[in-house]
C-alpha cells in the first residue's frame, strides 16, 4: 500500500450526539463539534466515534473536548443524487485544554486542480486529494489553497503525492434546485496552509 498520513485534531463544543449507524454489532455516534476561529466565526464539524471509545470517555451535551483522528469521507444517497461527506473519525477524546484545529494530510491529486481568482482580486485552487487507508480504501478530500501557494498548487497534476497541513473548516452555501428553489447546505473542507510535493 502507498505510504499515506491522515491525522487531525479538532477541539470545541459539543452538541447533537445521536446513533448513527451499527455495522458488525457495533454501534457508532455522530456529534457536531463548534471550533471557533481567529476570527468570531466559528466551524461546525460532524464527528463519528464508536461505542467502546464512548464507554471510556462518555460524552454529555455542550461539553468541552478534543477529539483526535482521521478525516474520512463516504457517499450519501440525497434526493436521488449522490454527494461526498465528510466526518472526522475520532480515534481519541480529551477534555478540551485549548482551542485546536489542525490537519495533515498525504495523499494524491486526483483531479485537475482549478485555480481562479475572486472579485476582490483573491487567488484561491480548489483541489481534491484521495488518502490511502487500510483494507484498500480512501477517502477524497476537498481541499482550497490560498494565494502564492494557490499558484504553485495550480501547477500540480493528477497523480501527484502531496502533503497539505491546515485545518477542516465548514462553509454554508446556497444550492438551486432544478425548480428554480433554494436550498442552504454546508460544505466541509480542508483550509490549506502550507502544502509541497513529494519526491
Amino acid at each position: 500500500m502507498n505510504e499515506s498520513a491522515n491525522s487531525v485534531s479538532v477541539a470545541g463544543r459539543l452538541s447533537r450526539l445521536e446513533l448513527s449507524h451499527r455495522i458488525y454489532g457495533e454501534s457508532f455516534y455522530t456529534f457536531f463539534l463548534e471550533c471557533g476561529r481567529l476570527s468570531d466565526k466559528s466551524d461546525i464539524l460532524p464527528v463519528t466515534v464508536s461505542e467502546r471509545l464512548l464507554t471510556k470517555h462518555p460524552l454529555c451535551e455542550g461539553g468541552e473536548i478534543c477529539v483526535k483522528g482521521q478525516l474520512r469521507s463516504y457517499n450519501k444517497l440525497v434526493d436521488g443524487r449522490v454527494r461526498l461527506y465528510l466526518t472526522v473519525f475520532a480515534r481519541d477524546i480529551e477534555d478540551n485544554g485549548h482551542a485546536q484545529n489542525e490537519i495533515t494530510l498525504t495523499g494524491y491529486v486526483c483531479k485537475s486542480p482549478v485555480y481562479r481568482v475572486t472579485p476582490f482580486g483573491r487567488e484561491i485552487t480548489d483541489m481534491l486529494i484521495a488518502v490511502n487507508r487500510a483494507y484498500n480504501k480512501s477517502d477524497y478530500i476537498p481541499c482550497i489553497v490560498w494565494g502564492r501557494n494557490a499558484r504553485y498548487a495550480s501547477s500540480f497534476e493528477v497523480g501527484d503525492k502531496i502533503t497539505v497541513t491546515g485545518r477542516v473548516q465548514s462553509r454554508e452555501y446556497e444550492k438551486v434546485q432544478d425548480d428554480g428553489g433554494k436550498t442552504q447546505r454546508t460544505a466541509y473542507e480542508v483550509s490549506v496552509s502550507r502544502l509541497q510535493k513529494e519526491q
